[in-house]
């Protein structure tokens, strides 16, 4: 459709309103975009192992096949970990909140026996942890519905990898000069492949440690927070603070205030060491979102597609970020979505 005749008022809402079409589009096909987006992601991850076994000399066929069974023993590890507490944690949660909102009560009695009286009737909804916990549940009830259509994105994953092996001759055939282009691709491939391979490491990393002390802590389901920070640790800044509030209340009532004192620190002193130190070093300032970049993808994907989609915004927006920078004429927006200049003056 050409617009070039309307009002730039006019075209403005034309754009608008395509904008909107396309949202409620996206967000009615929701149950069909998430295992197709999810697999997109561990096409991402594993296409570097695939292309390590094709340059020590094994075929696409064979090397196909080893990436394929080493995605299966991926999902079935984190089906084995995720799926059984899961279903506990679903089934012991009326007891949680419970006991939650009965530490509530204690403290609402502690503190108006200090003579501090709060409006609790508006402070309600707001500090009530029961609801924090029916959250939880809710969030993780959602990684579970994603381990049932594991077959699907295993099997749309393998095609895209496969897809993946012969888009270099597609290209060359497609196309009267396709260097430059082949060129352009492999630069966004690789920087794309460096920027999800340095976060899944630092996110494994995380995950670990998180499940060993909480472990150590003797809090209920540690490793199933584990694979909760892994997962969230794929949200800068926001995701360490969802990931660490369930285990926290669940400290709170299982082993009591210490352990949720102790909780804390440990979420604290790992976040800060893995991605205030560790990765920045690794990935350099060049592949960072601002954080307002973060929580606006964070809040829009997660209305538009549900839980994965809060999973899956910022390694969008960051495949998005690094395609924007490899061409001249977008890279003023990748600056947009980055960090702001460090100022030279200042040192």
């Amino acid at each position: 459709m050409n617009t070039s005749g309307f009002a730039p008022a006019s075209r403005f809402l034309l754009v608008a309103a395509a904008f909107v079409v396309v949202v409620a589009g996206l967000r009615a096909a929701a149950p069909v975009l998430n295992p197709f987006l999810l697999a997109v992601f561990l096409a991402v991850l594993m296409a570097p192992l695939m292309a390590a076994l094709r340059r020590w000399g094994l075929g696409p066929g064979l090397s196909l096949t080893l990436t394929a069974l080493s995605l299966v023993a991926l999902e079935l590890g984190l089906a084995s970990l995720v799926g059984g507490s899961v279903t506990d944690f679903s089934a012991n949660l009326p007891h949680y909140q419970e006991a939650l909102n009965q530490r509530f009560a204690s403290f609402q009695t502690w503190i108006d026996g200090w003579g501090l009286h709060l409006p609790w009737h508006l402070l309600s909804d707001l500090l009530e942890p029961g609801r924090v916990m029916a959250l939880a549940g809710q969030v993780l009830g959602g990684l579970g519905s994603l381990l049932a259509d594991a077959f699907l994105v295993l099997l749309t994953t393998l095609f895209l990898l496969l897809e993946g092996v012969g888009l270099p001759a597609k290209l060359k055939s497609a196309m009267k000069h396709p260097e430059q282009a082949l060129k352009g691709l492999g630069q966004i491939a690789h920087n794309i492949n460096h920027y999800m391979g340095i976060k899944a490491a630092t996110s494994l990393l995380t995950g670990i440690l998180v499940a060993l002390w909480l472990g150590w802590l003797g809090v209920d389901f540690a490793v199933l927070w584990g694979v909760l920070a892994f997962l969230l640790n794929f949200v800068p800044n926001i995701g360490s603070i969802i990931a660490a509030v369930p285990p926290m209340l669940l400290a709170l009532v299982q082993p009591g205030p210490a352990a949720a004192l102790w909780t804390l620190v440990g979420y604290l002193v790992i976040n800060n060491l893995v991605g205030n130190l560790l990765e920045p070093r690794l990935m350099g300032r060049g592949l960072g979102l601002s954080a307002l970049v973060v929580f606006v993808s964070l809040v829009f994907w997660g209305w538009v597609l549900g839980p994965v989609g809060m999973f899956l915004a910022v390694p969008l927006t960051m495949a998005l970020k690094i395609a924007l920078d490899a061409t001249p004429a977008t890279r003023p927006m990748a600056v947009l979505l980055g960090y702001a200049p460090r100022d030279r003056s200042t040192g």
